[in-house]
């Protein structure tokens, strides 16, 4: 039986409906028989599942779009103030709710496992969510990306497991209280919202203070999530606290990564017994996450053999290494890296999956303000590939910043010897990747803006010159 749905949530209408958090948040909504509503700038794919649910999805916000007896309004941090919907919505006296709220009422009374962490998240939430419906155990599951077996981001199910992508950006992850908490790595990001890495602790020591009494808390190898665990058991005695890493001191071990083209075969040693499974995904990176998750959810009382093997029937999320075609003898890949560290992880591993070949990326910026910060850094993390290909700043929900544009990252590409294109007009990079691209090459788009919807384009492209 679907647990009740909160009173506010009866009939809510989404701002944004369309987004990874929102329409994760509505889809379960819906499943559960509330009767969802929302409005989003633009047609899409989404929109169209949110409909074969039930739900009601505007194109373009109004007023006129939020019905009178709307139940509750929900809107994440980059709804503006001025929207006409919210508007409206103090107009009719409706309370504005908080995607995090949303969601963090959707897990009550459930066992929940929320995933976090500067990267990874997604990946991390999807084995985990994949695995347990491998094992039967059916559970509710809300993901920043879309799972390429099912094809949606979030469901509802009638298990007593709730696994959730848990966001830092605008800390609205602290509104969570999970049984089992998974902390990746912990680096400065989002420098709009956190302007030092002391801030970036604080948040992430407010989201572990939140675990459930008795809990556990489940870290990577990467430092800075290493010293969130030392200050979390300085403050929880009561948390099992679960290093997952490669050295002597973790307690769910990586023993072997084993490249097998664009998989990986990882052996990992958990309470004293060996488990070997099959990544779907090549690298390190991705080698990491799904340790995470397997110690996750042994903690979470799933029997960690049976869970290995179920975690083999993960085969990937959307734009994480997702293989979008092939066309000519090219293969285009799209990610969703956008920061250096995530650039850098996706990099090496498609490096190591496709040996010789060459490697071609075409890159979006996302953010003028994390691009302010480290646009060096991401420029040296392009001198991986062989050639790239550099887009303007995808802006989402930022003004731009003066002196603030892509010039940052070529300019530091060029100095670290890289083989840089300028691409300001984004319908000529079809062409440009065209031009550059022979059989045998790989492509990857990368970034977390709109570039993902030129790997349809580029491959088009290419078939017509084959």
């Amino acid at each position: 039986m679907a647990p009740a749905i909160p009173a506010a949530m009866e009939r809510p209408h989404f701002i944004g409906i369309g987004g990874a958090g929102m329409s994760g948040i509505a889809k379960i909504l819906a499943q559960r028989g509330a009767r969802v509503a929302g409005s989003d700038a633009r047609e899409s794919q989404t929109a169209a599942s949110l409909r074969a649910l039930g739900a009601t999805v505007h194109i373009g916000h109004g007023a006129g779009n939020v019905a009178e007896d709307t139940t509750a309004v929900v809107v994440s941090s980059a709804i503006r103030a001025d929207n006409p919907e919210l508007v409206r919505a103090a107009e009719l006296g409706v309370p504005v709710v908080h995607r995090s709220d949303a969601l963090a009422a959707l897990m009550a009374g459930l066992r929940a496992i929320a995933v976090a962490g500067t990267h990874g998240k997604t990946t991390t939430t999807s084995m985990l969510a994949v695995a347990l419906t491998e094992l039967g155990l059916d559970p509710s599951y809300a993901i920043g990306g879309d799972l390429a077996g099912p094809g949606t981001n979030a469901r509802h199910g009638e298990g007593e497991v709730f696994v959730a992508e848990a966001d830092e950006s605008d800390r609205s992850f602290q509104k969570y209280d999970p049984a089992v908490a998974i902390v990746l790595n912990v680096e400065l990001d989002h420098h709009a919202n956190y302007a030092s890495m002391d801030e970036i602790y604080e948040s992430f020591e407010a989201f572990a203070a939140k675990i459930r009494p008795g809990g556990a808390l489940v870290v990577g190898e990467h430092e800075g999530a290493r010293e969130l665990a030392r200050r979390v058991q300085a403050a929880r005695g009561d948390l099992t606290v679960v290093r997952v890493g490669e050295g002597e001191g973790a307690d769910a071990r990586i023993t072997a990564i084993v490249p097998r083209g664009m998989t990986s075969e990882v052996t990992v040693v958990l309470d004293g017994t060996e488990h070997t499974f099959t990544v779907s995904v090549p690298g390190r990176h991705y080698a990491h996450n799904a340790a995470a998750a397997l110690a996750a959810g042994a903690r979470a009382g799933i029997d960690p053999a049976a869970l290995a093997k179920a975690l083999t029937a993960y085969t990937g999320v959307g734009r994480r290494l997702q293989l979008k075609g092939e066309a000519a003898g090219v293969q285009v890949i799209d990610s969703y890296a956008h920061h250096p560290t995530e650039m850098t992880a996706d990099l090496e591993a498609m490096r190591g999956a496709v040996g010789d070949a060459r490697l071609l990326v075409v890159f979006q910026p996302h953010l003028f303000s994390r691009t302010q910060e480290l646009g060096t850094e991401m420029g040296q993390a392009l001198a991986l590939a062989d050639a790239s290909a550099v887009l303007d700043i995808y802006p989402a929900r930022e003004d731009p910043l003066p002196g603030v544009t892509s010039a940052l990252i070529t300019d530091a590409a060029r100095a670290a010897g890289a083989d840089v294109t300028d691409a300001p007009d984004k319908a000529a990079v079809p062409g440009i990747v065209a031009g550059m691209a022979k059989p045998g090459d790989f492509v990857l788009t990368m970034g977390a803006g709109d570039v993902t919807d030129l790997g349809p384009l580029i491959l088009a492209r290419l078939a017509e010159g084959a």
